[in-house]
């Protein structure tokens, strides 16, 4: 699939910002099954310097520095996208979670040892023994990594209800837990904190998602959305993505932005400001099939 991925975010300050930083990982990433054909970004004002570099997880970071009074900013990040199907193990064949775990632990030598770090708690993903009781059911002694994985995405989509009114980003996990109810955001770190609670290494990853309309109606231009998921390390394998929110493993449809421990990561957009009050974003994705 060629996906055109056009990301708009604008805000409107309270007061006037007179100086402000902005970083931003909004370039879809180079990997195997993708290729990030064209990228651009306009921001008004107009930055007195702009530069771009590699973050520690190989993700794109952009960056801004805006000098002088304003009281709106617009960011519109616009990519040209390749994306091939992944190639999904069959899942009753990879190995025993328990194995995968102490792999992990033990291995300095080959990628297994790079995946450890992810495997620890992280800001917005803590580990407790109430996330891996809820994660038992799922993980039955000797039981395959990647069905396990599965049957835990699938109860949480059975169990979770999607929300956006119940959360934001500063929602403590364990809220989500008892209240069961949050965004993509949630259904990740949620997930991701079972697993690693376990002591799992898995990553959080953004992008986007291709939405495609009830039957009979027209697309909507920028209805789309940003999207998170999670990617769970395999031995053999490498990295599979995992979608909790649609219950599924992520292919063709799933774009790639960045990935990290957890969202603060791989935040779109942060900034440091001089001024400006209080302020909210205003954000529209599309994300269009083309060729």
């Amino acid at each position: 699939m060629r996906y055109e991925v056009t990301h708009n975010t604008s805000y409107e300050y309270d007061h006037e910002v007179s100086l402000a930083y902005h970083l931003m990982r909004l370039k879809p990433r180079e990997e195997p099954r993708q290729r990030c054909l064209e990228h651009e970004l306009r921001i008004e004002p107009l930055p007195a310097l702009t530069g771009q570099r590699t973050d520690y997880f190989g993700n794109t970071a952009g960056f801004c520095t805006i000098e002088g009074p304003h009281k709106t900013l617009a960011v519109t990040a616009r990519s040209l996208v390749e994306v091939w199907p992944a190639a999904l193990p069959d899942l009753a064949l990879t190995p025993a979670w328990e194995s995968v775990r102490e792999l992990c632990r033990g291995d300095r030598l080959t990628a297994a040892a790079e995946a450890e770090e992810f495997a620890f708690p992280s800001p917005l993903v803590p580990r407790s023994a109430a996330f891996a009781g809820y994660a038992a059911t799922s993980f039955l002694p000797g039981r395959p990594l990647l069905q396990a994985v599965l049957d835990l995405t699938g109860r949480i989509h059975r169990e979770f209800s999607f929300d956006p009114k119940a959360t934001t980003v500063a929602t403590p996990l364990e809220q989500v837990f008892k209240e069961r109810r949050g965004v993509c955001q949630d259904f990740a770190h949620f997930q991701m904190a079972c697993l690693r609670s376990l002591g799992l290494p898995v990553r959080y990853v953004s992008g986007y998602l291709e939405t495609l309309p009830p039957p009979g109606r027209a697309r909507l231009v920028g209805a789309d959305a940003s999207h998170a998921w999670l990617a769970c390390y395999c031995p053999g394998h490498g990295w599979v993505d995992v979608d909790p929110t649609n219950n599924l493993l992520p292919s063709a449809r799933h774009v790639t932005v960045a990935w990290g421990r957890d969202f603060n990561d791989v935040s779109p957009i942060r900034g440091v400001l001089t001024g400006g009050g209080a302020h909210s974003p205003k954000v529209s994705v599309d994300v269009r099939p083309v060729g």
